[in-house]
């Protein structure tokens, strides 16, 4: 096996070396998980190959270790990615190597909640699946992007294998060119991928993260105890073990604990039957979420455009109403204060997602409830302060005291100085104009916008 995994390791230096003579970067999407864990070790090892030859050459070839976070990632991985980069950064800085680290999220206007609660959008499931665009494509096509305008063209390394499934392998098989290791990219233009792991198989996967030290220095049993806590009883794992310690662990694959796309989260509920139970309310909160989503009462009848959104039989299939988004992000806010408690560390939501979500509600004109009031009853502190706020507290005492014999005034133009400020929170400010004029025509005509 070691022989095998040397193979490898000396075709990744040939890749880099002779095999590619131009700079095109190299990206890794790195995970956290045991195939993107086992893909950079080799790449690691093949550098630090390269830098001890004895006429040294130079390794201009960056490669950038470009990890994606949603957001919404099993706040186990997240805390166990973070502290990995980590030390990957340090270590490839300290080692001389051209390893970069990158992190990516999704656009504040792009996030899960700021789609699901502040716009309103139906959880994802397999015939709207907008989330996988939205947080995890978007942002590291946007890294690659930026990559191929400065070099003219980038090398994708995929961590993919044939042994992952029947499907997998028809994918990497349909894609690559015979004779040679580089494939052009299914969607992206001047970027190619390169798959130096394809062959290996499962039991070699953990072989190495069980025997091979972490080029980064980092405690590869870490991992694999995650694997292992997270391994459902329903999968089956052969794994080479090293040691009498090492018992079979589960190929779980892991991923947004908010993920509404799988019937189950097999994952999360092993992790919580095996000692995490602080989890649990996350996982009864996303099971809510996979309940309500087709919930007539709590979809709106018409789409975000205005559209007709109602079915044959009558039900709605709108956007949420935006009470329920209200009422589900006092649960998510709930929860996040009860899990503080003992990890003060976690967030489930972000403070500039909040703010975000107040924006989207004033351009939805939805002024009954607020972020912020909700925040402080909850918190008894504010979100930040650049959270929107149309009036200071003398500014309204003073304006209704104007307005005194008419307050509708006094709630039109708290209103609207809400909307203006969206210029300045929200990266698309596109309906703004729109937003005004509709809030001036409920104003006028309140009737005819009720029956409308």
């Amino acid at each position: 096996m070691s022989k095998r995994i040397d193979k490898i390791v000396d075709e990744i230096v040939d890749q880099y070396t002779y095999g590619d003579t131009s700079e095109r970067p190299w990206i890794i999407g790195f995970s956290g998980g045991k195939d993107s864990t086992v893909l950079l070790t080799l790449v690691w090892k093949a550098l630090e190959k390269i830098k001890e030859w004895p006429t040294p050459f130079q390794l201009r070839r960056p490669v950038h270790v470009v990890c994606n976070d949603t957001l919404v990632e099993n706040p186990v991985i997240t805390s166990y990615v973070d502290d990995v980069l980590g030390k990957i950064e340090v270590a490839a800085r300290e080692q001389d190597l051209p390893i970069f680290v990158k992190k990516t999220a999704p656009a504040i206007d792009e996030t899960f909640w700021v789609n699901v609660l502040g716009k309103g959008y139906p959880v994802p499931n397999n015939s709207f699946r907008w989330c996988t665009d939205k947080l995890k494509i978007r942002p590291t096509s946007k890294f690659l992007h930026e990559q191929i305008d400065e070099k003219g063209e980038a090398i994708v390394l995929l961590g993919t294998r044939y042994d992952e499934s029947a499907t997998r392998e028809r994918s990497i098989r349909k894609h690559e060119i015979k004779g040679q290791r580089l494939s052009k990219h299914q969607s992206s233009i001047n970027t190619y991928t390169y798959a130096p792991i394809k062959e290996l198989m499962l039991e070699e996967v953990w072989y190495i993260i069980n025997t091979f030290p972490s080029p980064w220095g980092y405690d590869n049993s870490i991992l694999f105890q995650i694997y292992a806590d997270a391994s459902a009883d329903d999968y089956e794992c052969p794994t080479v073990v090293t040691n009498k310690e090492h018992s079979s662990c589960g190929q779980s694959r892991f991923g947004c604990w908010t993920c509404t796309v799988v019937k189950k989260d097999k994952s999360m509920s092993a992790l919580i039957d095996n000692g995490q139970q602080w989890m649990k309310p996350l996982l009864d909160f996303r099971n809510q979420l996979v309940e309500e989503r087709n919930v007539h009462e709590y979809r709106m009848p018409e789409r975000r455009d205005e559209r007709p959104a109602v079915r044959e039989d009558g039900t709605n299939w709108g956007p949420y109403w935006p009470w329920y988004r209200h009422k589900k992000l006092k649960q998510l806010l709930e929860i996040q204060k009860e899990i503080q408690k003992e990890r003060p560390h976690i967030s489930l939501i972000s403070n500039q997602e909040l703010i975000a979500i107040q924006v989207t509600w004033n351009r939805d004109l939805y002024f009954d409830k607020t972020v912020g009031d909700l925040y402080r009853d909850i918190f008894n502190k504010d979100i930040s302060t650049s959270e929107p706020n149309s009036l200071n507290n003398t500014e309204k005492r003073i304006l209704k005291e104007i307005c005194e014999d008419d307050m509708s005034y006094y709630h039109l133009i708290d209103n609207l100085i809400a909307l203006q400020e969206t210029k300045t929170l929200m990266v698309s400010k596109y309906g703004l104009h729109n937003d005004i004029e509709k809030r001036i025509e409920r104003f006028v005509n309140p009737k005819e916008y009720e029956n409308k």
